[in-house]
């Protein structure tokens, strides 16, 4: 059983207590950024997102059947007040408990249903190999992007590539999609760019990212670029932990050889996944704005 389905089961079993990312993480076998990547790349929504539509789902059926008590029902699902819970039942539906109770029918709601993982299986992905990077600087453009919204991810690269000639003292032909920053909700910062000598700036309207000194696990994959999200899905659930590696809450970085044509998505691609025990973070900074 993979992390994700650990975190499934564990949701299921305990969404009436108020239960946290790091307890998740923890019945999963994971760290708490493990399973923030994997579960947003899986599912495409934020895991403790998901604990929260599950738990007022529950409440709204009863409710919907006549519960005596509203505050029973709060207490029930894991919110400590009826005020608390009054709030966040609103937020999610449009509509007060009372509203909800008098109404007595679902028809209005959108509820989330117990998600049931798919026996779709990943992309296949070979043994990695494990690369130390010394220090070094990238430069490039920054996006910040919700894990359910990263469709613009492909014109951040055009706009890359049309800016690209302005940026001087690059190393090596590699292009690099650096993911950083990562927070609870699946969110994180996506950086188009290149590597640079250690003390070169960001030409007019781009950004650098410092990367210290990191052990990282490489998977490569010879497919379509298109792939890119099931190869990233396929690392997150089941490749690093059989791999025996551990995450290291660092950068993760996608690299584009010369072998790459953006015209076809042809010539493969590598993730690169920061781990090992170092939780040294990223230091980023905005140049020439």
């Amino acid at each position: 059983m993979n992390p994700i389905q650990k975190a499934l089961w564990y949701v299921e079993s305990h969404s009436r207590l108020g239960i946290s990312l790091e307890q998740v993480a923890s019945a999963s076998g994971v760290s708490a950024p493990h399973l923030t990547r994997a579960f947003a790349t899986e599912f495409g929504q934020p895991l403790m997102r998901y604990v929260r539509r599950r738990r007022l789902t529950e409440a709204a059926r009863q409710l919907a059947a006549g519960a005596d008590d509203i505050l029973t029902v709060a207490l029930d699902h894991g919110y400590g007040s009826h005020e608390a819970f009054t709030r966040a039942f609103r937020d999610e539906f449009g509509l007060t408990p009372e509203r909800l109770r008098s109404l007595g029918t679902l028809d209005a709601l959108v509820l989330t249903e117990p998600i049931i993982m798919s026996d779709k299986p990943h992309a296949k992905l070979s043994a990695p190999r494990v690369e130390t990077v010394p220090a070094r600087r990238l430069v490039g453009i920054s996006v910040h992007y919700e894990c359910n919204a990263v469709a613009g991810i492909p014109d951040q690269w055009q706009r890359f590539s049309q800016g690209y000639h302005e940026i001087e003292n690059v190393v090596g032909t590699d292009a690099y999609g650096a993911c950083f920053n990562g927070d609870e909700s699946g969110g994180f910062d996506y950086m188009t760019a290149v590597e640079v000598g250690p003390q070169q700036a960001a030409p007019q309207g781009m950004t650098h990212l410092d990367l210290p000194t990191q052990k990282y696990a490489v998977f490569s994959h010879s497919g379509h670029i298109s792939e890119i999200r099931a190869v990233f899905a396929a690392i997150w659930s089941e490749g690093l932990m059989a791999a025996g590696f551990e995450f290291a809450n660092g950068a993760t970085l996608e690299r584009y050889s010369e072998a790459f044509d953006p015209r076809t998505g042809l010539g493969g691609f590598e993730i690169w996944v920061a781990v090992g025990c170092s939780r040294a973070s990223v230091v980023f900074q905005t140049d020439g704005t």
